[in-house]
């Protein structure tokens, strides 16, 4: 009996992203904004209504693959949500650099309009692993790396040449988040303090989201260079 072999070939397909904000230059900050997992772009971005001051553009990227929420064998398919995951454990590596390349393009772009805005990438849930790779593994260089309702992916290697390490990191989580427990904030903390690697942890009563006044009172600070 034959063996089934795996092949590869690339693709070109289109990709989506939302913006908030001045669309000219006029912005003193660019944040890219990498939502959770069942997302979609267009609803994680009005989290970020807060922050549109003028000051701040905004971009929502969104993950390239699509699914149904709902059950699929009681649910109509008219009637089903849809929402958007960065990867799954298949093809791991593969999506990881297929996303790399994404998120890198939709920066190309955005930083040609805003190109010296000063650059924060935050990521909330799924989003959180999607932004580290990011900072430590594509192009993107910025100030401010913001991990909200999650940790850096557990293989990165947080060695004294880790892009990360000249990016001010901030993890923050809900006191009562379900995924991120006492003991696994511990856990990463003794990662990080292990590394050598700087960061400030951010605790508030609360549980899995992204709460306005929290996001506002965190962006003051890093407009002020807290």
């Amino acid at each position: 009996m034959s063996i089934a072999r795996e092949h590869r070939i690339e693709v070109v397909r289109s990709a989506r992203y939302f913006t908030l904000g001045p669309e000219d230059a006029s912005a003193n900050e660019l944040w890219f904004v990498l939502h959770g997992y069942g997302q979609l772009a267009a609803q994680f971005i009005r989290v970020f209504d807060a922050l549109d001051d003028g000051t701040r553009f905004i971009v929502a990227p969104e993950a390239l693959n699509r699914f149904y929420l709902a059950n699929v064998d009681t649910t109509p398919a008219a009637e089903r949500p849809v929402g958007a995951t960065w990867m799954t454990r298949e093809d791991r590596e593969r999506e990881i650099v297929d996303y790399l390349g994404y998120l890198d393009r939709v920066a190309d772009s955005v930083r040609a309009r805003v190109p010296d805005a000063r650059v924060t990438v935050l990521g909330f849930s799924q989003g959180t692993a999607t932004a580290a790779r990011w900072v430590a593994r594509g192009d993107i260089r910025p100030m401010h790396t913001i991990l909200w309702g999650g940790f850096l992916p557990p293989e990165l290697d947080l060695g004294e040449q880790q892009p990360l390490r000249k990016s001010q990191l901030f993890i923050v989580s809900g006191e009562h988040d379900r995924f991120v427990t006492t003991e696994r904030v511990a856990e990463e903390e003794r990662r990080l303090h292990t590394a050598g690697l700087s960061y400030e942890l951010i605790r508030y009563p609360g549980g899995h989201g992204i709460p306005r006044d929290r996001l506002k009172e965190l962006s003051r600070r890093l407009s002020l260079g807290a």
